[in-house]
């Protein structure tokens, strides 16, 4: 049987796909804390975005959608390596502030944010990012996400509860209460 040849996606969803790369890069940031990592997530999640163009619906948000390529491409990484390697969020924040050859007068802050950031796990993390640095509505998170909006709205909610009390200079996160039955 002969292969049809592949038909490229138009200049139009190109364009839209190169405006949306510094969010991306964002985000995936936010999820791995590498920034050689992160950069290989975006082209992964690129690529898939690219094969799949035809399946892009206009009326939708390109980044929405972007989003949750990225997000399914992190957790099959995350599958395939069977453990999460955990990087230095100090040694990332003293390699990007060299990079850009300029002091950062709030280093200590963003260092005790990026280490808050990531003791969360990934669950709660990536709604928490999606939400307050990407700033979207908490259904367009559920749908990249592809959970429900309660769920969204808990695991932020939880996030935010973690993140005062690491930040708030507690040993580590409160413990997760036990849930009751309402009848």
């Amino acid at each position: 049987m002969a292969r049809r040849p592949k038909v490229q996606a138009p200049d139009a969803f190109r364009r839209q796909l190169l405006a949306a790369i510094p969010r991306l890069r964002r985000y995936a940031r936010g999820l791995v804390f590498d920034a050689a990592a992160a950069d290989d997530l975006v082209q992964t999640a690129l690529e898939r975005a690219l094969t799949h163009w035809h399946q892009f619906d206009q009326r939708r948000d390109i980044v929405v959608w972007l989003v949750g390529i990225t997000h399914h491409a992190f957790i099959d990484d995350r599958r395939r390596e069977r453990r999460v390697r955990v990087v230095d969020p100090a040694e990332v924040l003293a390699e990007s502030d060299l990079q850009r050859y300029e002091p950062a007068p709030d280093i200590a802050l963003r260092m005790d944010l990026a280490a808050a950031l990531a003791r969360l796990p990934p669950e709660q993390r990536e709604p928490l990012l999606m939400v307050s640095i990407e700033q979207f509505s908490y259904a367009e998170c559920a749908q990249a996400l592809g959970i429900p909006i309660g769920t969204v709205m808990s695991r932020i909610s939880r996030a935010r509860t973690a993140l005062r009390a690491l930040l708030d200079g507690s040993e580590c996160a409160p413990p997760a209460r036990a849930l009751r039955r309402v009848i």
